[in-house]
């Protein structure tokens, strides 16, 4: 019996379904974190095909792979990692697309082939699509590409805010005695310090960002004005996309996924809405849970030419459920 595959994988984790053509979901695997710009392209390999081979559990006949991951950026990453797929016995380049794990986030959220989805997790991207095949990518290579925010940089804007407010070089905020009581630390000075000697490290800072929105919700006018820039940051992605796809008039979904984003702060989501209600009035948000790996199963059976009834059976079996705001 031919399967179909489908790869999501980000810097955290990596999940692998097997389906039958149907819709079915035969296997599913997940596993450590397959982003090759984070461990390398071998090392990353060999993460999805391992998955790959413990969900097959014997299977041969691969009839489609899709295959979705972060740090797939430029073109010449796709070729390298596609070019790199290709000593994998279950892999076969005619019947298989890689890409940005943007593009499953996007088909997770919305059915519609017009769509934009920007995904602020640990760092942010954003993807479009027209439905006449066209569409608008950003490299999301942090600072040297243009990007400001996500969870990251939230967390690296609270300690910034708090070791200021320490000092006396900015204004008072709750952000100085949050930040040590979430790293337990008694002080932001022993927190400056552990960082600096390495004994904190990226994960702690990048863990920073609840403690940011939270402070926001409470008020905090610091936090309240990164809530406001990452907003802002967050809608111009958007708009910056549809204005690529001539989209701006039209009524199209704007999806919205990753670790931040998913908290739904009312903050965050509003200054979201309203920016995009004056930039583009057709526009609406959608909300999807932290599965991409769902649209990539969806992107798989489309491509293999499955009837609508697949699909359904594909995200009902799997649970995922987009939720419209």
């Amino acid at each position: 019996m031919s399967v179909l595959v489908a790869v999501d994988g980000g810097g955290s984790k990596t999940d692998v379904l097997v389906l039958d053509p149907d819709g079915t979901v035969l296997a599913h695997a997940r596993g450590p974190g397959s982003c090759p710009q984070v461990i390398g392209v071998r090392p990353a390999l060999e993460v999805i095909d391992g998955l790959v081979r413990s969900a097959l559990v014997g299977r041969s006949d691969v009839a489609r792979v899709g295959i979705y991951l972060s740090g797939l950026d430029l073109p010449v990453e796709i070729a390298t990692f596609t070019s790199a797929l290709q000593t994998l016995p279950w892999f076969t380049p005619d019947a298989a697309v890689v890409d940005n794990d943007t593009f499953a986030l996007l088909r997770a959220g919305t059915p519609s082939h017009e769509a934009v989805v920007v995904v602020c997790g640990t760092g942010i991207n954003c993807v479009g699509r027209r439905s006449d095949g066209a569409t608008a990518r950003f490299p999301a290579l942090g600072r040297i590409s243009g990007d400001w925010g996500g969870g990251f940089e939230l967390g690296e804007q609270a300690l910034w805010h708090a070791a200021r407010a320490l000092d006396g070089r900015g204004p008072a905020t709750s952000l100085a005695t949050r930040v040590p009581s979430a790293l337990g630390r008694p002080s932001m000075a022993v927190v400056i310090e552990d960082l600096h000697f390495g004994v904190l490290g990226h994960d702690d800072v990048a863990g920073l960002s609840p403690v940011l929105l939270a402070a926001a919700s409470d008020g905090d006018a610091v936090a309240l004005s990164v809530v406001e820039r990452q907003a802002e940051e967050i809608a111009t992605l958007a708009l910056a996309a549809l204005r690529r796809l001539d989209l701006v008039g039209s009524t199209v979904p704007v999806v919205l996924g990753g670790g931040v984003l998913a908290a739904r702060h009312p903050g965050l989501t509003e200054g979201i809405r309203a920016r995009l209600a004056t930039g583009a009035p057709g526009a609406h948000l959608t909300f999807v849970a932290d599965r991409p790996v769902v649209g990539a199963a969806l992107l798989v059976l489309e491509d293999h030419g499955a009837p609508p009834d697949a699909l359904a059976r594909a995200r009902a079996s799997a649970g995922l459920t987009p939720t419209v705001v």
